[in-house]
Formats: structure tokens, C-alpha cells, sequence
């Protein structure tokens, strides 16, 4: 029954503001002026652990550019880099380095090089650190000219005191049994638990019920009773 709510959850779009930063202040605080072209750098990498929310800061590099009236795109994959990107964007946000093949690394060369020519930026992100990214030699050279920066997950003993401070942020409050909750049941990644809070939120306001445990429990046990029903 418990899992149920993060199914229910809708993701918020990737953005800087629903990013809790933990380790990473610094790379918050440098993301804006790359996007902007205030670095005399072509290229940000990102590296880290599974989950430690690289694709999240990419695609919000991409809508914070797009914000700032700039051509920017986000790539999942670098076999995704299709032709018209080479040239057409100010900002390309490539995804999954390490999985490039040999055409996919020839692109993302020949992108760095096109993007450099014209003040363009590439924000790639690898779970590899770049002295062990599988690239070709050339590629990977052109990837440490740049910004370099690892992305820490939020360790489990921090996540209390960032749902504490995002739910402050979103204007209502979150007793310590609410946050032992969502931490002991389902997903424990952030961006579940933060899809979680704001679909709790939103209940919250429609049912004009403080968020508790009883609260939370009860909304489940409706969703269940519906889909017997639905399910008949």
C-alpha cells in the first residue's frame, strides 16, 4: 500500500530551484554563468553515481537556457544527436556519454568543435570520471578543457533535513513522523521522494488536511478502494 503514493506522484519538470544541492552548492552557483557564456569554457561535465541526479541538472541547464531566450536542446543518449543539432544550438546537453559508440563519439567531436567555433556550450554527463571515460582519446582531451565537476547524491542521513527545507520552501510544514515515512517506505531517490511531497501538497490543499501520517494513509486506502472498484 505504501508504494502506492510515489505512483501517484507526478514528477515536477527538471528545474535549478527543485534540485536540493547537499555537496553540490558549487556547481549550482556555476551552472547559470556557463549557461550564459560567462566562462571561457565550451565544455561541462558531470559525473557521478546512478541517481545522483545528473539528467535532472541537465534538462535544467536546457530550460533555464531556453528561459533566457537561448536555442538549447537536451540529447539522452549521444546515438540521439541527430544532424541538424550540430550548428543549430547554443547549448547541447548530451546524457550517457560513456555509452557512446564509435559514430556516437565522432558526433559529439565534431558538436564540441562546431560549438566551440561559435561560443556554443556542451554540458555532458557520464557515470564515469574522466581520467576512465571509454572515449576516444581526442574526444575525452576536449571534455577536459573545460568544467569538471562530480554530482553528489544527498547521503540518507541528509534527505530529512532537505524535504524539511523544500516543504518549507513550498509554504507548508512536515512533522518528523511525515518525513520517517516517506523515508522508510518506497522509492528513497530524490526526485521520487520530491514528486511525492508535491503530489501530497496538492491533496493537501484539496482536502484542506494537514499533511500527516493518518492523512497520507487514508488517501492511500482510497486509491486502493478505487481501483477494486475500477478493476470490479
Amino acid at each position: 500500500m505504501e508504494q502506492l503514493v510515489f505512483e501517484l506522484a507526478a514528477p515536477e519538470l527538471p528545474c535549478l530551484a527543485n534540485f536540493l544541492p547537499g555537496r553540490n552548492a558549487e556547481l549550482l552557483a556555476v551552472l547559470p554563468a556557463f549557461i550564459d557564456g560567462r566562462h571561457n569554457a565550451t565544455g561541462l561535465l558531470l559525473w557521478g553515481a546512478p541517481a545522483s541526479g545528473k539528467s535532472h541538472l541537465l534538462a535544467a541547464a536546457v530550460a533555464l537556457a531556453r528561459e533566457r531566450g537561448l536555442a538549447a536542446r537536451y540529447v539522452p543518449h549521444p546515438r540521439d544527436i541527430a544532424d541538424d543539432a550540430i550548428g543549430a544550438d547554443t547549448l547541447m546537453a548530451i546524457d550517457r556519454i560513456e555509452e557512446a559508440d564509435a559514430a556516437g563519439a565522432g558526433r559529439m567531436f565534431t558538436l564540441f568543435n562546431a560549438l566551440q567555433e561559435r561560443n556554443g556550450r556542451m554540458i555532458a554527463a557520464t557515470r564515469s570520471p574522466l581520467a576512465t571515460l571509454p572515449l576516444r582519446e581526442d574526444l575525452r582531451t576536449r571534455l577536459g578543457w573545460g568544467l569538471v565537476y562530480e554530482v553528489f547524491a544527498l547521503a540518507d542521513e541528509d534527505k530529512s533535513t532537505a524535504l524539511g527545507a523544500y516543504a518549507k520552501e513550498r509554504g507548508f510544514a512536515l512533522s518528523g513522523d511525515v518525513i520517517e515515512y516517506l523515508l522508510r517506505h518506497g522509492r528513497r531517490d530524490m526526485r521520487s521522494l520530491l514528486a511525492t511531497l508535491a503530489a501530497l501538497d496538492r491533496r493537501s490543499l484539496a482536502t484542506k488536511r494537514p499533511i500527516t501520517v493518518p492523512m497520507i494513509k487514508d488517501w492511500l486506502q482510497q486509491e486502493l478502494e478505487w481501483e477494486r472498484r475500477a478493476n470490479g
